[in-house]
């Protein structure tokens, strides 16, 4: 029974929430004073999914990982490189003769028509994961012999590593050297047109993409594969006592973790206007992380609703506070450039201090609904 409470409740919060998302996308204008919002949202959607990947890792099978940006730097250079269409490379490898001439969007528009080109973006952006997941094979079968610490430090090295490689010269053809990517298929390039009316999609889409993803990683967790992983954070010796392979399911858990960040990265390079390795720095993993923390390690629910407060605290709510205006509050001798980051550290410190597990714990938004519903129950019975 409280299954399946747990399952419509899940149900009507999706439904309310592409609804929810579908209507504001459609009121809110492009340059009005609420744009701001489907921003946040689109990019607090996105580091959701970097963030449940990484607690994936972290949370369920005890792997202190740190080349969370790597794995999404690999993700938004697969994508890009691959949607560029054709009559635009000439002018993005400048400095290059470019060495992939194929645009999968291209390709399958021409065969199938407007369906082609979405699947195209969506093939994009499965190689853009399968590749990181392939890279991640590959750092795995050295790294994961680590532990720990030890294990961190590798995987933040690799990553700092991969970030070097794609800025190599010799790769220009592929990488386009140090140079932006640019010109490749955008959210914004997602509308559907009924009549004279056209209706921008790009929110719905990164929010559904994002859902079906989470969706995916919360089946596997729920899955035999997911309990193995779980028995091995809680002790690997038990875990191989009872004929769980250490090795395989670390693989495995360290793989799939880096095929959703190698999605989550090509749905950032979409999200943002050009790709450069740069702007994929270990601050990034850092940011990944603290939302991880924040939310609840172990928690999905608590990976997404870390991930909103993160961004939306630092990229819109507390924003004024560098222009030396905040609440309608002008105050430029204490509200000035970098007082922003000041009081979110405040923000981060106070969630800790009160809430030492983060914002859900180790629980799940539908146990916490189930267990409100079980108690007003008990409460209406001894009243009663």
């Amino acid at each position: 029974m409280k299954e399946n409470k747990k399952k419509l409740f899940i149900v009507v919060l999706l439904a309310a929430l592409f609804l929810s998302v579908i209507v504001l996308e459609q009121v809110i204008k492009p340059t009005g004073a609420m744009s701001m919002l489907l921003i946040v949202l689109k990019k607090g959607a996105i580091f959701s999914l970097a963030a449940v990947s990484l607690n994936l890792l972290n949370g369920f099978t005890g792997l202190f990982s740190l080349g969370q940006a790597g794995f999404m730097l690999i993700g938004a250079y697969t994508y890009a490189i691959f949607t560029i269409p054709l009559a635009d490379r000439d002018s993005v490898y400048t400095y290059y003769n470019q060495a992939i001439n194929v645009s999968f969007p291209e390709v399958l528009q021409n065969a199938l028509g407007g369906f082609g080109f979405i699947l195209g973006v969506l093939l994009a952006i499965i190689v853009a994961g399968l590749l990181a997941a392939l890279l991640a094979f590959l750092i795995g079968l050295p790294v994961l012999r680590l532990k720990s610490d030890y294990l961190a430090i590798a995987t933040l090295g690799f990553a700092e590593i991969i970030r070097a490689i794609l800025q190599w010269g010799k790769l220009g053809p592929i990488t386009n050297g140090s140079n932006p990517l640019k010109n490749y298929i955008r959210l914004n390039a997602f509308k559907l047109a009924i009549g004279s009316n056209t209706y921008n999609l790009s929110t719905f889409v990164t929010v559904i993409l994002v859902t079906v993803c989470i969706g995916l990683i919360v089946l596997l967790i729920n899955s035999s594969y997911g309990r193995a992983f779980k028995a091995i954070r809680e002790d690997e010796i038990a875990a191989e006592a009872v004929g769980i392979n250490l090795y395989k399911h670390k693989q495995l858990a360290f793989c799939i973790a880096s095929f959703f960040a190698g999605v989550s990265g090509a749905l950032l390079a979409m999200f943002m206007g050009t790709v450069m390795a740069s702007n994929f720095k270990a601050a990034m993993t850092y940011e990944i992380l603290l939302i991880v923390v924040l939310g609840g390690i172990g928690s999905i629910s608590g990976s997404v609703f870390g991930a909103m407060l993160f961004v939306f605290t630092s990229e819109w709510w507390l924003r004024g506070l560098d222009s030396g205006t905040f609440l309608g509050i002008n105050a430029p001798l204490v509200f000035r450039n970098g007082f922003r980051l000041v009081i979110f550290s405040l923000i981060i410190m106070i969630v800790v201090l009160f809430f030492n597990k983060g914002i859900m714990g180790d629980k799940e938004l539908p146990d916490l609904f189930v267990r409100f519903k079980a108690k007003k129950s008990k409460e209406g019975e001894l009243h009663d």
